[in-house]
């Protein structure tokens, strides 16, 4: 399971090194994409493939399925870690998530989410300030 929050920067080659306790999980590969609210997306190749196939069951020929389909599979770049545990990220995955160079890695549950460390910040605040109200939603 990947869990936790971990501030990293990039290098000048737009690598990531991945702390070490979240290495094991992507010794097959790994799948960087768009992500929503402003971040990217990093899957074992594992869980990515379980992710495509909701993806692929969303209706192709539905406007918004199309949407869909294009914003997760048309950026998504599949790779490896390097022997330091680095992943390359594409420029224009950065580019569209608004990542410079300092960023943070959270594990959520089957994936990561790589954010510009100062959007975490403030995306944070905002789940921190709502948590209550959205838990008592989905109760319902």
């Amino acid at each position: 399971m990947l869990l936790g929050e971990h501030e990293h920067a990039l290098d000048e080659k737009n690598r990531l090194t991945l702390p070490s306790k979240l290495r094991g999980a992507f010794g097959d590969g790994v799948v960087v994409t768009r992500g929503l609210d402003g971040c990217l997306l990093a899957w074992p190749v594992a869980a990515w493939a379980e992710m495509a196939e909701r993806l692929q069951a969303v209706d192709q020929f539905s406007a918004d399925g199309r949407k869909i389909r294009r914003h997760f599979f048309a950026g998504a770049s599949q790779g490896e870690l390097d022997k330091q545990g680095r992943l390359v990220i594409p420029a224009t995955l950065l580019e569209a998530a608004g990542i410079t160079r300092e960023v943070t890695v959270a594990g959520v549950s089957d994936h990561l989410e790589i954010w510009d460390r100062a959007a975490w910040r403030q995306q944070l605040h905002e789940v921190e300030g709502s948590a209550e109200d959205v838990a008592e939603r989905l109760a319902n």
